[in-house]
């Protein structure tokens, strides 16, 4: 109870300042004498959420250096910014650079085959794989660029990331710093010919002349309607017709099909603003931050965002280009492209006012289809689960997870204590709530007591009941 309102040690703010600063600027830790890692508490999570942004203030500073008009420093990335995006754009290397390269990342993959099989690795080949991997990083940053005129209209969101490190995202442009359109083509000489204008501005009468004062012949067999346009009922006649042809056609050759999916995916997905998809297919992404906080500051959510950002540097900048750049893809990057499109366009979302059991249904066959392992991007923690659930649904945990004999040692907690005991007990035991899990082959799933199964006591404990 002491310690329900301080912030844990290895939150990632508590990383982010470190303790001798957090100490330096007048904080007190408390010392947890019953945790496994006596990492303490800092008290004053207030000069935490300041040191914090301060930090991140600094370093989006140094950034500004790079040449961006604004950097902007939040502890939480600004999902809800509403601003384009622009990538970065491929540059070769120069020769020594790209040798460079190439024999850095040799030695990183001899050293990788020589130790495979290594259970713990030595420090100084750790120390190794450590210089290898940053000089293939410092490399690799030099292949992609912003350019000049993204630099000078664009902005930078430096935030703080789920593990405690400053994340850094580049190439965000307000709308008041949009490039302007296009001008117009100037409006034609409105004056009909055989008449000028003097300086004065009064039209006046000049004669069918040529250029060198001789009069023009007289064209023979002209037609009044030479010229005129196609009525838009005739167009829209003709276009019809063509497009039942394409649909034809583009039915008998699914290889073109496919490109011509993947084309549209990908206009749609890095070119949002541009109509020119020429099959009427609409991805929608639905954005997670406003169904789980945090989601997108998290090690899969990063991960998305990197592969994201990866192929829209290798997005041709104007989408009519976008064409051919899909065609020329070799097959194992066509088909990580199609991927990549297709997939931000999932939703297994469960929503209380929707009823979509056909969908979670499909959900579970696709995950069961991806081997899907959600034990590598989630854990039961107080903060994602345990201190969100009843204390029911907290012992059945430890019940599936642990032993019948663990959750009866822990029945008697007040509903804080169970749940910081049981985050130890379901460390890596892998244990997932059963709306996470992939299907077994035989589709059947462990049972747990669910929401109208809990009825709450007299003194606001939980207590499972019978179902109905």
């Amino acid at each position: 109870m002491m310690t329900e309102s301080h912030i844990r040690a290895n939150d990632r703010r508590a990383v982010f300042v470190g303790v001798e600063a957090y100490r330096q600027a007048g904080g007190n830790v408390l010392i947890d004498l019953f945790s496994e890692d006596g990492g303490g508490y800092f008290e004053d999570g207030a000069l935490l959420d300041r040191l914090a942004l301060e930090k991140l203030e600094g370093i989006a500073a140094e950034v500004l250096v790079e040449g961006w008009k604004w950097a902007q420093a939040f502890l939480d990335f600004p999902h809800a910014h509403g601003l384009r995006r622009l990538y970065p754009q491929p540059l070769p290397l120069p020769p020594e650079d790209q040798a460079r390269l190439d024999a850095v990342q040799a030695d990183d993959d001899a050293l990788s085959l020589e130790y495979e099989s290594a259970e713990e690795l030595p420090d100084e080949v750790d120390a190794k794989f450590g210089e290898l991997e940053a000089e293939i990083e410092r490399l690799s940053e030099r292949q992609q660029v912003y350019e000049a005129d993204a630099l000078a209209r664009g902005g930078v969101f430096v935030v703080l990331n789920h593990d405690g490190a400053a994340r850094i995202e580049r190439g965000f442009i307000r709308p008041e710093d949009e490039a302007p359109a296009p001008e117009a083509d100037p409006a034609p000489d409105t004056v009909s010919e055989g008449y000028g204008v003097t300086e004065d501005g009064e039209i006046i009468e000049t004669g069918n002349e040529g250029a060198e004062g001789i009069p023009d012949a007289e064209p023979e067999d002209e037609d009044p309607d030479d010229g005129k346009p196609l009525s838009d009922v005739l167009i829209r006649d003709l276009t019809a017709h063509r497009t039942l042809g394409l649909r034809l056609a583009l039915g008998e050759q699914p290889d073109v099909a496919l490109i011509a999916v993947a084309h549209t995916l990908a206009v749609q997905t890095f070119y949002g603003y541009t109509e020119a998809n020429i099959l009427d297919i609409r991805p929608s992404s639905v954005g997670l931050a406003t169904h789980a906080d945090g989601i997108e500051d998290t090690a899969a959510g990063k991960a998305l965002a990197d592969r994201h950002a990866a192929w829209a540097g290798r997005m041709p900048r104007d989408v009519a280009d976008l064409w051919g750049f899909v065609v020329g893809l070799d097959p194992a990057s066509f088909m990580g492209l199609f991927a990549h499109c297709a997939a931000i366009t999932v939703n297994a979302l469960r929503l209380p006012w929707e009823r979509k059991p056909r969908t979670q249904g499909t959900a579970d066959k696709l995950a069961s289809a991806l081997g899907l392992d959600m034990t590598a991007h989630w854990s039961a923690t107080v903060r994602s689960y345990l201190g969100r659930v009843t204390k029911a649904h907290i012992l059945h945990a430890v019940r599936e997870a642990v032993s019948d004999e663990a959750a009866e040692r822990l029945s008697g907690l007040k509903k804080q204590a169970m749940a910081d005991a049981t985050e130890q007990l379901l460390a890596g035991t892998g244990w997932l709530p059963p709306v996470m899990r992939t299907p077994e082959r035989d589709g059947r799933l462990a049972e747990e007591p669910q929401g109208r199964d809990i009825q709450e006591e007299s003194d606001g404990e939980a207590v499972p009941v019978a179902a109905e």
